[in-house]
This record gives structure tokens, sequence and C-alpha cells, in this order.
């Protein structure tokens, strides 16, 4: 083991809070575990898609306590030091996850030991509501303690800024650059006159808010079944259900009450195969028509739909259509709609037949809440299940998404039609936009550093067909193609189809994202249209799952 790898490791042990992680990397160190300490030691957590994410565990590529408190002190030097207010305070809220109520205490303690007020969520409540309150209360930021849909051994750190939505660069690489220089905080308690609860008029105001915008003209009698995968967003989106005047709406009990753990799920993210399975199977027992489902903070929407012959999960794209479509009509002169480069181009074609401004942004609703510059965001998504259905959200919400599918079906039922009905309808007039995903995990040590170097080999020697399809185009988005700021991915384009590849912000993934568009003036009877389009993505996934399988490995 390096000298310089020890002296980071006793430092490190030195200033950390947590009694736990110190045992443990002592142990680590008096065993000489090297490899060990140098993965947990290789590269601090980065601000990277949606904040700081990654697994619990002692050291700087861990979410811990002292992780929490260095990226704390990082916040409070950057409200200290920048344009707004830091006297405005800052709203502080957290999920249910494995420490997210010690990460939340540290927070607290933080900001009050620098002097910053703070507005601390009343419990374990969903991401969308700490976005809210910073605009509700004027707070000069927001922090949740949250991994969203990441895997149960993950915990993250999300940081809105002023406006109540997600910070970009350079505050960013701001608050970076005062975390790695922090140095031993002062800390405060909760008895400071600087601590405040989030008013409860707040979350009040929410609820109304949503209600106003998305209940049913009238008492539904619409079939649901509703799970919030072990997560926080039971209690409110139930609240919001009955509040609706939705009768006839279940729960699937085993995945309601808030449980870090996870115990029903492998992965909880309703996009994971399988994940849905347990409300599908209620929605069998109750004769529902609809699923739906919150990830375990609530700013997704997963959506199950009975069909003709089974039932069906409706990709994120297809979603973000069928809100597209209820949505699009209300929209004003004023208003933009938004998705991000490795979305569906259908919302596009949609906005320009609506007459209503569309734009391309970045992954991560950091860029789409920001889509609409001086206007307004009426609607905006990402194929990841992220959907901001209402502009005083300035993130996904996946609570007044749901509200907002379930008046569509309700609407739709009521003429005796479906939510695939409406999918249907949009394909004819559109085009069939056939949509897949494939995603290449590496767990292993150097594993986020294989997965980029695979991105910068497919760049550098990009295919000259993927199957079977002549590659037209190439984009580096790297270097801001098609007038977008720099990221690291490559856009593959093969009339039909394209093809978007990057690294995952928040995962150690390569991530691809396919679509096939079959134009709408193809004479052909609709199913055979999907038929020959999911035909191609099949040859598309299997070349291209082989090409960046051998990238990666040839990493190793």
């Amino acid at each position: 083991m390096s000298d310089e790898l020890v002296s980071r490791v006793t430092a490190w042990i030195a200033s950390d809070p947590d009694e736990t992680d110190r045992q443990t990397l002592e142990r680590l160190l008096a065993d000489g575990a090297t490899e060990e300490l140098a993965r947990r030691f290789a590269a601090p957590l980065r601000f990277g898609t949606a904040g700081l994410r990654g697994p619990v565990m002692a050291g700087p590529a861990g979410m811990n306590r002292y992780t929490v408190r260095r990226a704390t002190q990082g916040v409070a030097a950057w409200l200290l030091t920048g344009p707004v207010d830091a006297g405005r305070g800052v709203v502080v809220g957290r999920d249910a996850r494995r420490g997210s109520e010690s990460f939340n205490d540290e927070v607290v303690a933080v900001l009050l030991g620098a002097g910053i007020a703070v507005y601390e969520m009343p419990g374990p409540l969903p991401t969308p509501l700490v976005a809210f309150a910073v605009r509700e209360l004027g707070a000069a930021a927001g922090i949740m303690i949250t991994a969203s849909h990441n895997p149960p051994r993950d915990n993250g750190y999300k940081l809105y800024d002023a406006s109540g939505a997600q910070i970009i660069a350079p505050d960013d690489e701001v608050v970076e650059r005062f975390a790695a220089a922090a140095t031993t905080p002062n800390l405060g308690s909760r008895d400071d006159p600087r601590y405040h609860r989030v008013p409860a008029t707040v979350i009040e105001e929410y609820h109304r808010h949503a209600l106003a915008r998305f209940a049913p003209s009238a008492s539904s009698g619409l079939r649901i079944v509703y799970t919030p995968l072990h997560g926080v967003g039971g209690a409110t989106m139930t609240s919001l259900l009955a509040e609706a005047g939705y009768r006839a709406f279940s729960v699937v009990s085993e995945q309601f009450e808030p449980d870090g753990r996870f115990p029903t799920l492998p992965f909880p993210n309703p996009e994971e195969p399988g994940a849905l399975d347990r409300a599908i199977a209620r929605a069998e027992e109750v004769g529902a028509d609809l699923v739906l489902a919150n990830d375990p903070d609530a700013d997704r929407l997963g959506v199950a739909v009975r069909g003709r012959a089974a039932w069906r999960v409706l990709r994120g794209d297809q979603i973000g259509w069928l809100l597209a479509s209820a949505l699009l009509p209300e929209a004003g002169a004023n208003d933009v709609v938004a998705t991000s480069v490795v979305s569906s181009t259908m919302l596009e074609s949609m906005a320009r037949d609506a007459g209503v401004a569309y734009v391309t942004t970045l992954t991560g609703f950091k860029w789409i809440a920001r889509a609409a510059g001086n206007r307004t965001l009426a609607f905006g998504y990402e194929e990841a299940l992220g959907f901001a259905v209402d502009a005083r959200v300035a993130d996904k919400d996946g609570l007044t998404a749901a509200l907002a599918l379930a008046r569509l079906a309700d609407e739709l039922a009521e003429r005796g039609e479906t939510l695939l009905d409406r999918l249907d309808s949009i394909e004819q007039r559109y085009g069939v936009h056939a949509v897949d995903q494939l995603s290449i995990r590496d767990d292993g040590p150097g594993g986020r550093a294989r997965i980029v170097a695979a991105v910068a080999r497919l760049r550098e020697d990009p295919p000259r067909e993927i199957g079977g399809l002549a590659v037209r185009e190439v984009v580096d988005l790297a270097t801001g193609g098609r007038g977008l700021p720099p990221t690291d991915g490559v856009v593959l384009v093969a009339p039909p189809a394209r093809v978007v590849v990057r690294p995952s912000g928040t995962e150690a993934k390569l991530k691809a994202y396919l679509e096939v568009v079959v134009e709408p003036g193809d004479e052909r009877p609709l199913d055979e249209r999907r038929r020959s389009a999911s035909t191609l993505l099949v040859a598309i996934r299997d070349d291209l799952g082989q090409r960046l399988a051998l990238a990666r490995d040839a990493e190793r």
C-alpha cells in the first residue's frame, strides 16, 4: 500500500465524524486492504446529472456523514459568497433510504453553524415538495437527501438553487471547490432561532394547486392501483387521489410503507423489468385498468395499462406523448415544451403541430427545467420516467404527473376510449416512434473510467453501419453538437434510426437510447408498421450491445 494512500486514509479518519466509519477504515488499513481502500479513495463523489450519488460507505467515494458535511460546507460557502442573499435560508428534506436521517441532520447542523437559516421538511417526504417549497418560501437554495431510483445500497444529495431547479455549472463547480477545501465546521442545533420547520401551509398549497390543476371535473370511478415502491410517496399520493375524487383506487399494501431495504424489489426503479409485477397482480385482483407507480422519492412516474390480451408497461416516452396530448392544447403563446436529447423526437412533431415552442436539452431535469428561459415551461419530460407538468415545480414531479395522467385516462374512459387508444391516434398522426434502451453496468473498481473510455472509443472509431443500416452522420456531443452545450455522448444517425450513447450521470452504466421512426405517410396498417420498426430496433440493439460490451471490455 502506497504511503500516499495511507496518508489520505489517515487524514480522512482524523476528521470523519462517524465512529463506525472510522472503525471500518482503520480495520481496512490494518488488514492491508489496498484494493478496497483504493476503491473508496480513488475519486470523491462529483455532482453529476442529479447531484451527488453513490454507495453508502466510508471514504470520499461514498455517501457518508463526512461527505455530506463537506458538501454542505461547500453549499454554505457558495451561498455566503454568491449573489443570492443567504439570509433567505435553505429548504432541507430527505427520503427514507439508509442513512437519510443522519445525513439530513448533518446538513441542518452545518448550515445553522454557518449562520444560514434552515427550513426543514417535517419528515421523509417526496422530492417535488422540496423543489416546490424553495419557490414558495423564496429560499436561497434547497437540499434533498435522496438517491431517487438507484439501488438500495446508494444514497445521494440533490441541490437546488433559488429558482427551485437543480444547480448547473458553474455553481456545481464552485460548491465542489469549496467542499474540497472544507475544514472542521461549526455545528449548530435546532434550538437556533434561525431553525424553522417548513410550514404546513406550504404543503397544503402544493396539494391545493395540484388538485386545482389536475383533479377531474367530477368524482371518478376509474379503477386505479397505486404503489410507491417502498418510497415516501405513498401518503401524499393517496391523499391527492382521494381528494381528487377517485373513489376506486387501491394500493399495493406490501410496498406502501417507506422501507430503505426495498424488500420486494431488486432495484426500486419503475423502469426495471418486474418492478410493477405486484401492482399488476393487485390490479388483476381488483379489476383495475390503470397502474400508477412512483419511484422511492416520488419524482418519477411508472405506468401500466390493461391491454386487450395482457397488461402493458408503458415506456417513459409513451407516457410523455400521452401527457403532451393532454397539455399541449392548454399551452399559451408564452409557453414552451421540452425534452432531452436522449428522448424520442415525437414531442417536437407534436409541438410543431400545436404551434407551441419546443426545445431539446441535455440529459437531466436541471436542463429541462431551464429550457423555457424567460417564458413558461408548460411541459417537460425525459424518457427515464421524469415529467414536469406544472411550472410551479421546477423539477420532475411524479405526483402531479400521476394526477394529470389519471385525469386523461378518466376523460378517455368517459368516451369509451383508453390510453392505448390515445397512443394509437398519436402514432397514426405523427408516425410510429419505436424506442428502446440498452444499459451495460460495470460496478467493479475502475468501472466508471472504463465506461467513459468505451464512449471515447466509439467517438474515435464509429461504426459504418449498425443493425444493417448505414450510419450517415456521427454527432460528437462533447463538442456541443446540435446546438447543445458540450456533454459526454455520441449520436449515430442511421435513417430511419437514431442512437444516442452516453455514460450514466448517476450510476456506473453505459447507456444507449434507440429510436426508429416510420413516417406517417406509410400506408401499411399501424400494427404492421410497429412490427417493422421493432424488428429494426432488435437488430440495432443486438449489434450495438455487442459493440459496446467489446469496447468496455477492451479497457479492462
